[in-house]
């Protein structure tokens, strides 16, 4: 995915989780951040940042933060991209495990659920929930990085939809590159790794790539091994 208008900041604060005050060519700006995590580890005072300047002249703040450095490593933390990552990726093919699909969707309903791909693919019928990761720590990459109730409904909802008949997989997008595994935060949310264990029992798949990230653009990169 391509973002337009990018320019870089310097991060001084975070006010909430949807505003921050960024130096932005020697001034101060509000600005939106495109990320309700908590990311404490990646808004640091004095760390350059990525924005992209909003096209619509009526909006509050001018700029969104898209993305981090975390020393030479950049890293994207959009929490709205990755969706639009994977189904582009689906799209070209360049999931493997996912592979000669006949079409896919976003946001579809099922049930009292909402998943956020559906896919058809030689016969076959399933839901992917995809989970944007930011949390890196000495090479290993973490989901979530706040306690998740959300999250844990959501991995319920798929072992209902296997045990239903259908596909089902939990997708994480690790939101940078150059990572040495993913796992469950434990020590976070124990809940959400114990669904996570329990969805592998009942047939969900579990799946992880990183990301090829710049300042204005996205893609998929390759397979990351989940350690649960």
């Amino acid at each position: 995915m391509k973002y337009n208008h990018i320019l870089q900041g310097i991060f001084i604060r975070r006010i909430n989780r949807f505003v921050a005050h960024v130096w932005i060519d020697g001034i101060e700006e509000v600005v939106h951040v495109k990320n309700t995590g908590r990311c404490k580890e990646l808004f640091v005072a004095g760390t350059t940042v990525i924005l992209e300047q909003a096209q619509n002249p009526e909006r509050k703040t001018r700029f969104s933060v898209i993305a981090i450095y975390k020393g030479d490593r950049l890293i994207n933390i959009d929490s709205q991209v990755p969706n639009h990552v994977v189904f582009e990726a689906l799209q070209m093919g360049r999931i493997e495990e996912i592979a000669d699909i006949d079409m896919v969707k976003k946001e579809v309903t099922y049930g009292n659920s909402r998943f956020d791909l559906y896919f058809e693919s030689d016969g076959c019928r399933g839901f992917i929930e995809v989970k944007g990761v930011t949390l890196e720590e000495d090479g290993l990459v973490m989901f979530p990085d706040a306690p998740t109730m959300r999250g844990s409904k959501h991995v319920y909802e798929m072992i209902k939809a296997v045990e239903e008949g259908y596909q089902g997989y939990i997708f994480f997008l690790i939101q940078m590159k150059g990572v040495k595994s993913f796992s469950p935060n434990i020590k976070t949310d124990p809940n959400f790794a114990e669904a996570l264990k329990l969805a592998v029992q009942k047939g969900v798949i579990l799946l992880a790539y990183d990301s090829v990230v710049s300042e204005d653009e996205i893609v998929i990169g390759d397979r990351v091994e989940i350690v649960l």
